[in-house]
């Protein structure tokens, strides 16, 4: 006979336990590292990741054809190299970015440790880089975090090629 207990969902993290995971911890500190002057040393860490987060109506407000803005190029860099640094943090493995962007929001950005690509993503309609909540924002960098420490790990001779 079928267990009749009805099974709950798992509560949905906090924004207090997305923000302690290993990405966007390295996110905060590669955001912090960006204030030379200390002109956001009064801002909390949520309020300092909201230019990473676009409401749907948001999006719907950006035009669907247009170049990319210079400081939305320079937060998605800051994205990946946050996770570059998260995964050099679990593994040892120096991981380096490298982004190829035409000026019409289309490239791909790799992140290589050794002779290794660890993370490997085409990118689209760069002018609208963001993500619809915190948990989005998290679980996007938790993806490529666990993709880039997964492959450093299966590989770890092509990882450590020329170390």
């Amino acid at each position: 006979m079928a267990d009749t207990a009805t099974l709950e969902a798992p509560a949905a993290p906090t924004d207090e336990e997305l923000m302690a995971t290993p990405f966007v911890r390295e996110l905060i500190k590669v955001l912090r590292a960006q204030d030379t002057h200390g002109t956001w040393e009064g801002k909390s860490d949520l309020k300092l990741l909201g230019p990473y987060i676009l409401t749907a109506e948001q999006r719907r407000e950006i035009p669907i054809i247009g170049d990319p803005d210079p400081e939305i190029l320079w937060r998605m860099e800051l994205f990946y190299n946050a996770v570059a640094v998260a995964i050099e943090r679990e593994t040892g493995n120096m991981v380096t970015p490298m982004m190829k962007m035409s000026h019409e929001g289309f490239g791909r950005m790799i992140l290589l440790a050794g002779r290794l690509i660890v993370v490997n993503k085409q990118l689209r309609d760069v002018h609208r880089f963001g993500f619809p909540s915190l948990a989005k924002l998290a679980d996007a960098g938790a993806k490529f975090f666990n993709e880039g420490v997964s492959m450093i790990r299966d590989y770890p001779q092509v990882a450590n090629y020329g170390a």
